[in-house]
């Protein structure tokens, strides 16, 4: 192997990326922003707190009914102006929410901030990976980075600007948007707009594949449990808005770190399945714990904390098993999902207040716990369905790498001799490991079996690819023709992989057993320090599980 290079940071980008990258840690505020205070709007605006809730309602039924249309809009308009369009929703309403004197009014601004927040979450992602330089992963670290920052600090600042005013938080959303709208208009470029368009119709037409169905309702489910504990777990506190605050980002603290660093080895060490039947299991303990102790404000407090850790695993693996099954572009599979599980969470912290000015406090949170429960009998109806997606081993007590390798095509004829296998990706780094991998088999007289990764990346909640199957299989056919025009044999290959990198890694290693590789060609990795142990580090892995000599091709020599 070659020795290791220096390695270049995810976090040198262009500006247009930081631009985006701001604003997404700002959107990422806004859940946990408006928890410290909700006490607080409660009693200055005369409310209770089944009319305070009705803010979460408002912004998250109106962000699922919008997730319909924002495919749509971006494959029309291109994905920069559906961001510009979002970032300026919410700064107007977010800033009409600061100026509202009524609760009434708050909750119909807020409705107009979840459709500003639909159109932006729906194109952040992909205009981050279009922009980025460092490649793929790179950009996927940026993004992670943000979401942690977001979901950590919203909480704080939400505390800190509520205990100024109530009207704080609304304001401080309005005019940091204003400055990332002001970014995202000077400094990113313009995107182009999708080959395809997409109708309106798709997402819920893709809700017929029963996988897709399966996992929605079960987030369904989960979401009406989350938003319960989001949206009323701070009365039963007692504290003010700045230890509100600190409450909170502790829990998205947990959130983050689990969401990005733990939920991926654990899907690798248990599967998919298993880790969430657990996981969904913990959080109806957790949730049990809150109801019954909603008189000591200490239990619930250190209860909310720790469920961070188990909502950031759920929210990273319930996308990825999404992604995992369903049978129609990610786009539209994303777009069903989200319209689905939000309806959950929108529905679940206004049923609460009513439960709870009907009965007592306990028992919006024993119904929180038991949906939590009922979504572990939903996802097994779909068991079979996750773990064939998956490829898990039956009875195998690991499950196995996430994704699938699709056959392309061949050229040339084998000659018997141990092939030399090269994985490539869409990133700028293919001529340069291509044609040493090609060098490498002709000095050993071996034929060449490609495979182009095509990855989906899940972060937090969110998904996205780099491009599509049908452009994945093209490059394919390019390099193919490339190669023969060298006199090379080679077989052609798709690699989809539907995790983090190290997934991919084990699935690149698991095609060289298979064909009893002699070598195994891959591009180093660029990222060091944090970001390549968040990356997953599938060099590694390839290394380690190959079971053949591996040749890296270091960051320093693709980029000369």
């Amino acid at each position: 192997m070659n020795q290791h290079t220096p390695a270049a940071s995810p976090f040198r980008q262009p500006k247009a990326v930081w631009a985006v990258a701001f604003a997404c840690v700002v959107s990422f505020m806004g859940i946990g922003l408006v928890d410290p205070i909700l006490p607080a709007l409660s009693t200055k605006l005369h409310a209770s707190p089944s009319q305070v809730s009705l803010l979460f309602t408002s912004y998250l039924l109106v962000t699922a009914v919008a997730m319909l249309i924002t495919n749509m809009v971006s494959s029309r308009i291109g994905p920069k102006r559906t961001l510009i369009a979002g970032l300026v929703i919410i700064v107007v309403f977010a800033g009409l929410a600061g100026t509202s004197d009524s609760i009434g009014g708050i909750v119909g601004f807020r409705a107009g901030w979840g459709l500003g927040n639909a159109l932006f979450i729906a194109t952040s992602l992909a205009v981050i990976v279009a922009s980025a330089s460092g490649g793929f992963g790179g950009a996927i670290i940026l993004y992670e980075t943000a979401l942690g920052v977001g979901i950590a600090v919203g909480p704080l600042l939400g505390g800190t600007l509520g205990g100024i005013s109530w009207r704080g938080p609304f304001y401080g959303v309005s005019v940091l948007m204003f400055i990332a709208l002001l970014a995202t208009i000077f400094l990113v470029p313009k995107t182009p707009k999708p080959a395809e368009r997409t109708s309106v119709a798709a997402p819920l037409a893709a809700l017929r594949h029963r996988g897709l169905l399966i996992m929605s309702l079960t987030a369904v489910l989960y979401n009406w449990g989350f938003f319960t504990m989001l949206g009323y777990a701070p009365y039963p506190m007692h504290l003010n808005e700045h230890k509100l605050g600190l409450v909170f980002t502790g829990w998205g603290l947990l959130v983050a770190i689990f969401s990005v660093a733990v939920a991926p080895r654990l899907q690798r060490r248990f599967g998919t399945a298993k880790t969430l039947y657990a996981n969904l299991f913990l959080l109806g303990v957790v949730m049990t714990v809150i109801a019954a102790f909603t008189d000591s404000p200490a239990t619930v407090i250190v209860a909310v904390i720790v469920c961070g850790a188990f909502i950031g695993i759920n929210n990273t693996l319930t996308t990825q098993a999404v992604m995992t099954v369903a049978p129609v572009p990610r786009p539209v599979a994303s777009a069903s999902y989200g319209f689905v599980r939000f309806i959950g969470g929108g529905l679940a912290p206004f049923v609460a207040g009513k439960l709870a000015d009907h009965y007592n406090i306990h028992v919006p949170f024993y119904l929180g716990a038991a949906t939590f429960v009922l979504a572990i009998f939903v996802l097994a109806t779909g068991h079979r369905i996750l773990t064939d997606a998956e490829n898990a081993a039956a009875g195998a007590g690991e499950s196995e790498p996430t994704g699938e390798i699709i056959a392309v095509g061949r050229i040339g004829a084998a000659n018997g001799n141990r092939p030399v296998v090269v994985a490539v990706d869409a990133g700028q780094s293919a001529p340069a490991v291509l044609a040493a991998a090609a060098e490498r088999a002709a000095e050993l007289h071996a034929p060449l079996e490609l495979l182009h990764v095509h990855e989906i990346a899940v972060v937090g909640d969110e998904a996205v690819d780099r491009e599509t199957y049908e452009q994945a299989r093209t490059r394919v056919e390019t390099l193919l023709a490339e190669l023969a025009t060298r006199g090379v044999a080679a077989s052609g290959h798709v690699l989809r992989s539907v995790a983090d990198h190290g997934n991919a890694g084990s699935l690149i290693a698991r095609h060289a057993r298979a064909v009893d590789a002699q070598l195994v060609a891959i591009g180093g990795s660029s990222h060091g320090g944090v970001a390549h142990l968040l990356d997953g580090s599938a060099s590694e892995r390839i290394v380690a599980e190959s079971g053949c000599e591996v040749l890296v091709v270091p960051p320093v020599t693709l980029a000369g």
